[in-house]
């Protein structure tokens, strides 16, 4: 039998990639957002069903009908609405469905968790490079702090129902029609310091979603979403040298590795990224 799994924020960058995904993989998808286009206008191959998931009833309704849910529907950064909103409104989403699934005996919960919660802007040097899941947590606005007190949401939910959370904390999301600007970044290492250059190509990015609806988990657990490179063509030695010199290295370092450790990703769901900004530019792969 065909598996229905719902994927809110089906129209942001992550869930136009997740539905199709999914779609090529042979599930079934209710595909929902806040904003439109709606029905088949979506262009998604599936129709796109207006939800506001700050309102429960709407929240249990998006996920009705479904085994499974990716959601990804949140005010995506800071900044795009005041910091009380920013915090308010995606706790009440994330908690809202978080319970619809408690409610609706759902099999997996897989959530857009972020980055952020690692201390991102790095105003403050990280303490140690490559970071990895042990740098949390570390908020410093209101969005990072929705997504922290959210990843204490799901422990609590996953306990109570036994229903097993997967959150991603996705680095910066390129889609491959995004790479053109990137050698723009290579002059000034300063410019993409704040993440510690770091991105996902949003085809793994749902690549990582389906991986963490289908490996076997319990309780709630939250892996780093990254690619295997950076954004830069300067080796990733040289970028910590002249940004962060005082930060411990861990470990030897590939010439372009990822600064944003994946290995908790490959381990609890066999995530490996197949794509790179390098292959879309022209630059060495790693």
């Amino acid at each position: 039998m065909t598996e229905t799994v719902a994927v809110t924020g089906a129209l942001g960058k992550v869930g136009r990639a997740v539905v199709q995904d999914l779609l090529d993989h042979g599930y079934a998808v209710h595909a929902t957002d806040a904003q439109g286009p709606f029905g088949e206008r979506a262009g998604l191959g599936v129709d796109v069903m207006r939800a506001e998931l700050t309102d429960y009833g709407q929240a249990v309704e998006a996920l009705a009908g479904c085994t499974a849910v990716v959601h990804l529907a949140n005010i995506p950064q800071p900044g795009m609405e005041s910091a009380p909103e920013t915090l308010s409104r995606n706790l009440a989403a994330n908690g809202n469905v978080f319970l619809a699934a408690q409610r609706l005996g759902l099999r997996k919960v897989v959530w857009a968790s972020s980055e952020t919660t690692l201390g991102l802007p790095f105003d403050v040097p990280p303490r140690y490079a490559p970071v990895d899941e042990d740098h949390f947590p570390y908020p410093t606005s209101t969005y990072a702090l929705s997504k922290v007190l959210s990843e204490d949401l799901a422990a609590q939910v996953a306990q109570w129902s036994g229903i097993p959370f997967v959150g991603l904390r996705f680095s910066n999301v390129f889609p491959p029609e995004a790479y053109a600007r990137v050698p723009a970044f290579h002059g000034d290492p300063a410019l993409r310091r704040w993440n510690l250059w770091g991105y996902i190509d949003a085809r793994d990015a749902a690549a990582s979603c389906r991986l963490a609806l289908e490996a076997t988990t319990s309780g709630s657990r939250n892996v780093i979403i990254a690619a295997a490179d950076t954004i830069m063509d300067t080796p990733s030695a040289e970028l910590l040298a002249a940004e962060f010199p005082d930060v411990p290295v861990r470990r030897d370092l590939g010439t372009y590795e990822t600064l944003l450790a994946i290995d908790a990703a490959r381990e609890l769901i066999g995530f490996e990224p197949r794509y790179s900004w390098r292959d879309e530019v022209g630059s060495p792969r790693p």
